[in-house]
């Protein structure tokens, strides 16, 4: 008996094409990107975008196209577009109408107010600490990341460095124990790193260690005259390290930036 041979249908033979080209398109890969493995989740997408532009691997300006990072991490530009507004509320990117979105890019004058903001704030937040009679857990939380900063310089390791200073200043706001000052905190550190990603002169430390030990150990005594003195002429320090004469650099490569 002769066997009936049963055609496939076009429309199937059609999707089967689709899915074969879309597979050979996922392997070879999007050129010029490359792909964040292990990254998935709208948390772990948005930590990795922060942690980026905090250790200054995007630069200030650089646009976050929604199909090119939908590409880096392997999911869907919906799920990309459900990130970027949660970057825009910290005030990491701006989001144009009709181009996109794009790393924050403060201005000359933003940066002085960045600074100006934070004189007023942070002596507050140190004499606040200083002033807890129980602060032995915070002052030893403070110590453990004096400690990481310092081990961060002997390795020479930059993106560690930049990421420890940043967060130094967050941390001491949490510990005062105010969650509108930490919440002000955090975007203040945050303009501030695009700040000095933007106007670091080069070869030039933008925050100072050994200054985040001697305020801790002003802290540990319970001088909150000091401490706040010691908030203010570091902060003094890290904006003079700045040229706000400098213009922006030329962004980086966005795949290779949150590799």
């Amino acid at each position: 008996m002769k066997a009936t041979r049963v055609n496939r249908p076009a429309r199937t033979k059609a999707v089967s094409k689709r899915t074969t080209a879309a597979r050979r398109r996922t392997k070879a890969g999007t050129p010029g990107l490359a792909p964040a493995r292990g990254v998935k989740s709208e948390e772990g997408i948005y930590e990795r975008l922060v942690s980026a532009i905090f250790e200054h691997r995007l630069k200030p300006g650089t646009k976050l196209g929604e199909e090119g990072l939908a590409a880096i991490f392997g999911v869907t530009r919906a799920r990309i577009r459900a990130v970027l507004p949660r970057l825009a509320h910290d005030g990491l990117i701006t989001l144009e109408p009709n181009r996109g979105a794009f790393v924050t890019q403060p201005t000359v004058e933003q940066a002085r107010d960045v600074f100006e903001a934070r004189r007023l704030i942070e002596p507050g937040i140190a004499t606040r600490l200083a002033r807890q009679p129980e602060r032995s857990t915070a002052v030893a939380r403070l110590r453990q990341h004096v400690a990481a900063e310092r081990r961060a310089r002997a390795d020479d390791d930059a993106r560690a460095i930049v990421r420890l200073s940043g967060e130094f200043h967050v941390l001491l706001a949490e510990l005062s124990g105010n969650s509108l000052l930490a919440k002000s905190m955090r975007e203040l550190a945050s303009l501030t790193c695009l700040t000095i990603a933007l106007y670091d002169k080069p070869a030039k430390p933008s925050c100072l260690g050994e200054e985040h030990g001697e305020i801790t150990d002003a802290i540990a005594a319970g001088d909150a005259r000091r401490a706040a003195a010691l908030m203010v002429e570091h902060l003094n320090h890290v904006e003079q390290e700045l040229d706000l004469s400098m213009g922006a650099e030329k962004p980086l490569d966005l795949a290779a930036a949150l590799a």
